[in-house]
């Protein structure tokens, strides 16, 4: 997990908004190695890890640095560093601070936000400049060496070294020569530096760029959930090419046969084109095929799973860390919906902010569709809280003539058939009125309620539930007014729910099915 690149993806835009300067963009990489550095100290962290830190809370900076001349330090030190203004600078990092904090609070999953950092230290630690070790505690920067080249100064401590039992003045006499070889090593490397006549900047490394920066890319991921007879339930993948989705594809036939073809996948050049779990899914799988119940998020390096038996899900972390060694197994967490949402409207209004003009209507389903619309329960009225990203969005669509979207709802298990359809159709009927109500020209919108009938999670897990409650925004290609507002029936026109991928997924037999030659079996 390289954490500097992962915040610089998706924190740095949420700051620098339309403001594309590459000083402040490597000044915030910079800041963040050293930030992650002081939260790998539990003192530090402790101190906060019980408040409600929200995302806009600009003060959050000063109580992680109560030293103000720290503070200063480190504004005038990157100001320097990048050339920005020291003013600028100090406003740039105390933005990006609580939002930074939730998303390594996020990254973290169960795992201590400390231990986490220092598990994943050597992915930042070589970015953490020499004049910040006069601004971190020396624990924080404690670890097994580095896999890259790391700098003298850099992990030099400034604690006395572990004494015995010898007098004091033995002890000094054999620490002075380590401090002068310390001090040496610092020198030398730091005339080597300012020798380079254009050394690249230290929170730049070539390939993070490639993947934050340039060309923005997400992680590739495969989201799949078992029954209560281990059958495929649900499957869903983000792929950046076809040859990744083939391989996926092969794996999830090898170990559930026929019930792979219900998979949906959003192939897009977005996503990566590899995925490190790619070559052992065909060992992965078959151990979640022996669970029921279960689920399984495969995203970048990390799996996350989950099943309502925590005796069985303990054996699956254990059977998959022995499967797969190099990924991060983890369970996944107790579901924190205030967080859930926030965060997702966070990543929701990036995505936003980032479509440029005439953007790509796929592009802006996919945008929309990342936030949580939290109904209350057996109620259609949206919430107050995704007003805002939605006005913008009404905004969007109304400006770009080409831009036609279908809003899809879909609720968890827990109730008949019946009224799941009806509840999913009133909750994406109620987002429509609202948008139509901003402008948008009503034939630009078509609704569609799915009920339980597209799960992407297990329904017998509270998160689980709360994944397969969703509105989703697809591409409406289809002429306008085929099937609006009706609920799937037998005799239903259906759309592809997905024409982003390959297939021609639609949930029942329509007339582009005749082109294929063969029908769509009806989801579950």
């Amino acid at each position: 997990m390289d954490i500097t690149s992962h915040l610089t993806r998706t924190v740095s835009p949420a700051v620098l908004e339309d403001d594309r300067s590459p000083a402040k963009k490597n000044l915030l990489e910079q800041f963040y190695a050293i930030f992650a550095a002081r939260l790998a100290d539990n003192a530090t962290y402790d101190r906060f890890a019980n408040e409600s830190i929200t995302r806009d809370d600009q003060e959050f900076y000063d109580r992680v640095w109560t030293d103000s001349s720290q503070r200063d330090q480190i504004a005038r030190e990157l100001a320097g560093k990048h050339n920005v203004d020291a003013t600028a600078s100090r406003g740039l990092i105390a933005m990006a601070a609580p939002l930074a904090f939730h998303e390594i609070k996020s990254l973290a999953g169960t795992t201590p936000v400390p231990q986490f950092l220092h598990d994943n230290l050597d992915s930042y630690q070589h970015h953490i400049p020499t004049w910040a070790s006069a601004v971190l505690p020396v624990s924080s920067l404690a670890a097994e060496p580095a896999t890259e080249e790391v700098p003298i100064a850099q992990t030099a401590t400034t604690e006395p070294l572990p004494r015995e039992d010898e007098p004091k003045d033995s002890f000094l006499k054999a620490l002075l020569p380590i401090i002068g070889l310390i001090i040496l090593g610092a020198l030398a490397w730091a005339l080597l530096r300012g020798c380079q006549e254009n050394p690249e900047p230290v929170a730049t490394p070539a390939m993070a760029q490639q993947v934050a920066g340039v060309n923005n890319v997400e992680l590739a991921s495969l989201r799949i959930a078992t029954d209560e007879n281990s059958e495929l339930y649900a499957c869903r993948m983000s792929v950046g090419d076809e040859t990744l989705q083939t391989n996926m594809m092969n794996a999830l036939t090898a170990a559930f046969g026929d019930e792979a073809n219900k998979c949906r996948a959003d192939v897009d050049d977005k996503f990566a084109i590899d995925m490190p779990a790619t070559a052992q899914l065909t060992t992965i799988l078959p151990i979640l095929k022996n669970v029921p119940n279960a689920s399984m998020l495969i995203e970048g390096d990390t799996i996350t799973v989950n099943t309502s038996d925590v005796l069985a899900l303990d054996q699956l972390i254990a059977d998959l860390k022995a499967a797969a060694p190099a990924m991060k197994v983890q369970a996944e967490r107790p579901l924190d919906l205030k967080n859930e949402i926030e965060s997702s409207l966070f990543a929701a209004n990036n995505a936003m902010k980032n479509l440029g003009d005439n953007p790509d209507p796929s592009d802006v389903a996919r945008a929309l569709s990342i936030q949580v619309i939290n109904f209350t329960v057996d109620d259609a009225t949206l919430p107050e809280v995704n007003k805002e990203l939605l006005d913008r969005a009404a905004k969007i669509i109304s400006e770009a003539p080409d831009i036609k979207l279908m809003i899809v709802g879909h609720t968890d298990g827990q109730a008949s058939d019946e009224y799941n359809n009806k509840l999913s159709l009133e909750r994406a009927e109620s987002v429509k009125q609202y948008l139509v109500s901003k402008g948008v020209d009503a034939n630009k919108l078509t609704v569609k309620g799915m009920g339980e009938s597209e799960p992407i999670a297990d329904n017998s897990t509270e998160q689980g539930r709360f994944h397969n409650r969703r509105i989703e925004f697809v591409v409406d290609d289809q002429p306008t007014g085929a099937n609006d507002g009706m609920i799937i029936g037998s005799d239903a026109l259906d759309p592809d729910l997905n024409p982003l991928d390959s297939d021609n997924d639609d949930v029942l037999p329509d007339g582009d099915d005749a082109t294929q030659g063969a029908a769509v079996d009806p989801a579950n």
